[in-house]
């Protein structure tokens, strides 16, 4: 049975393939089909758009964003505020700290400043040398440091003291102190300061900074759907003994805490797992070394609707050891270690770093618990450091600022610890998150994050719409309106598709646009995931609308590469391969509906360079060694998951 709302089932004439609000035209919306016309509801205004009850446009966004007030961005040598960041992402020129000014191609339509919650607003204390701080010898020290020009060197040594549990007490900004409570109504104030519903959405939001000794990354961004008058009521969690824990457990139980007391709501957004050695999708709770239970289960799957699966530090949606039959599996990799290098990697740890074996892990738990974990969406953002909220490759102003644009950062180590290190190239200029809304408000983003229709891009903003439901036909692909008849007959990503009628498998209708000012596409593909019979995790992937005449084969896969028109020696591409559009309907060719499954949608474009060919050209400097230059750059819609 489908799960949707009466008024979803109800809805028929809203929704084009979509309009981005970031300067996108609208499509003509054509001519109604007598189908639509036969299915109208009398009860409904003669205006199809009137309602508002189902999302008619996409909105980009940033979840996971720093400013100097989280002390690591300080320390790497950032001294743009608040107000820096959500004027540069409202799509303001600014000057950034390092690399003159920077603006945005297209304004974003909502930003979450997402500051460190531990020690928030340290740092621009410590370079203003406050004497409180200055008077402690370690604050001295990082002190003069910093004004010596050694602020990367800082940086390191702050997340390596953090992440191993030795930062000096005297240096910590308490939640209940009064400095820590200044930081926290700042941001507040910022946030309520730049939020202008229907234009621009600025979330009260931070991060919450778990780093597990020796340095295993289980961050959760929180975000808030509530103003100030709600959000002033409490401050942040946080991780550092003994006013904080690392464990996610006493995150969700604050969460939950905030919401009795205030009548508020929140989420939190797990960070890219692929740095966390092997804890962040855990099937052994690391904290007490058994099982995760049906309650941790249900708490999790309560407060975290949504996973990172792509950012600077990486792409997060599946690894090349995990999925070996996916040729485009090795995009963005990163795999050395944990947040600080203090311990390798090793393939054990893989399954439960990646979005794709996450969701996998899911199915096996929800057979095993009666709750799914792990059915959450998917949404992209930068966690960049420089408070530029940036993903684009020609306009990439790095991880921190100590790696904004320069002639030596495709070769300065971003991260070095002990003989590990991670070269600035490495880098991605990822990602953004693409969220199907009602309208631009607090309220209506953060009600499309709770139910999951989203979806994360590597920077692109590309329209992607994915329904499931029963009944999908190539028919319904002749319409310029696909989320029209998708919402009627289906649910969107991040649904549910339940007891299949006898007879049936599940269909899919699925529609991807071009950014109009990027690539042409390559493909759209389907990744489905299941549990066999004995209980194993399987994945197949199955190309399902391909460019330029190619074929998909029996096997569901086209073989032949889009080609490549990237001119390395002048970063540039021509879009003459690939295609501006795809609109298809496909059903799984291999259905049981006996077992739990799990369907996403991947959407590929031609090549194009990378941001590291675009530092090259423009600073006469050649590639790093490993370093091709170019990439496909992608998106991934949230998941719809058929249960028995």
């Amino acid at each position: 049975m489908q799960q949707m709302t009466k008024r979803l089932q109800s809805t028929l004439i809203l929704a084009l393939l979509s309009v981005g609000s970031a300067g996108i035209a609208a499509q003509d919306a054509g001519t109604l089909s007598g189908e639509e016309l036969q299915h109208r509801d009398p009860e409904l205004p003669y205006s199809p758009y009137a309602t508002g009850s189902a999302p008619t446009r996409v909105y980009w966004g940033d979840t996971h964003l720093h400013t100097s007030f989280s002390m690591d961005a300080g320390a790497f040598g950032n001294r743009l505020g608040l107000e820096e960041a959500y004027r540069f992402a409202r799509g303001e020129e600014v000057q950034s700290t390092t690399a003159g000014p920077a603006r945005l191609a297209r304004p974003l339509d909502f930003l979450v400043i997402a500051d460190h919650s531990d020690n928030m607003g340290f740092f621009p204390d410590l370079v203003g040398g406050d004497k409180q701080v200055l008077a402690d010898p370690k604050g001295r020290e990082w002190y003069d440091d910093i004004n010596a020009g050694k602020g990367v060197q800082v940086a390191m040594q702050i997340i390596d003291s953090f992440s191993r549990g030795t930062f000096p007490d005297a240096l910590m900004y308490w939640p209940d102190s009064d400095m820590y409570r200044s930081a926290w109504g700042k941001t507040i104030d910022a946030a309520e300061k730049y939020n202008e519903p229907g234009r621009f959405t600025a979330f009260i939001g931070y991060e919450w900074t778990s780093q597990v000794p020796p340095g295993q990354n289980l961050h959760r961004v929180v975000i808030y759907r509530d103003g100030a008058d709600k959000a002033r009521q409490t401050v942040p969690a946080t991780t550092y003994p003994p006013q904080g824990s690392t464990d996610p457990e006493y995150l969700w139980q604050l969460l939950q805490t905030y919401e009795d007391k205030t009548g508020g709501k929140v989420l939190a957004i797990p960070h890219n797992g692929n740095l966390s050695n092997g804890l962040m999708f855990p099937t052994i709770n690391p904290v007490d070394g058994k099982p995760i239970t049906e309650a941790y289960a249900k708490t999790r799957a309560r407060w975290e609707p949504l996973a990172e699966a792509t950012q600077i530090k990486g792409d997060g949606e599946t690894h090349p050891l995990l999925s070996p039959n996916d040729e485009f599996a090795d995009f963005g990799t990163w795999d050395k270690g944990n947040l600080n290098l203090s311990e390798g990697k090793t393939p054990d740890m893989l399954p439960y770093e990646y979005t794709r074996s996450a969701l996998l892990i899911g199915l096996q738990l929800d057979a095993k618990l009666g709750i799914n974990p792990y059915q959450f969406g998917l949404i992209g953002s930068t966690d960049s450091h420089t408070s530029l909220a940036t993903a684009d490759d020609d306009n990439f102003f790095g991880k921190h600022s100590g790696s904004e644009p320069g002639p030596d950062r495709m070769k300065h180590p971003f991260a070095k610890f002990g003989d590990k290190q991670i070269l600035g190239w490495e880098t991605l200029a990822s990602g953004y998150a693409g969220v199907w809304a009602t309208d631009n408000t607090r309220e209506a983003l953060f009600d499309a994050m709770a139910r999951r229709e989203t979806y994360a891009t590597t920077g692109p903003r590309m329209l992607l719409r994915f329904f499931g439901g029963w009944d999908f036909a190539q028919a319904d692909t002749e319409t310029r309106q696909p989320a029209t008849v998708g919402y009627r007959k289906g649910v969107p990503m991040g649904g549910e598709l339940s007891a299949a009628p006898a007879g049936k498998a599940p269909t899919f209708l699925l529609a991807a646009l071009k950014d109009p000012m990027g690539a042409n596409l390559d493909r759209i593909q389907v990744v489905k995931g299941w549990l066999d019979a004995s209980g194993k995790t399987q994945e197949r992937i199955y190309d399902v609308a391909v460019s330029d005449g190619r074929k998909i084969g029996s096997d569901g896969r086209c073989d032949t590469a889009v080609g490549n028109t990237v001119d390395l020696a002048t970063a540039t591409w021509a879009n003459t391969i690939g295609a501006t559009e795809f609109i298809t309907a496909w059903k799984d060719p291999d259905f049981d509906p006996a077992l739990r499954a799990f369907y996403y949608a991947r959407v590929l474009e031609i090549p194009t360079p990378r941001w590291t060919a675009h530092d090259s050209v423009y600073y006469g400097v050649p590639l790093e060694p490993g370093d091709t230059g170019i990439q496909q750059e992608r998106a991934y819609s949230s998941p719809i998951w058929y249960t028995p």
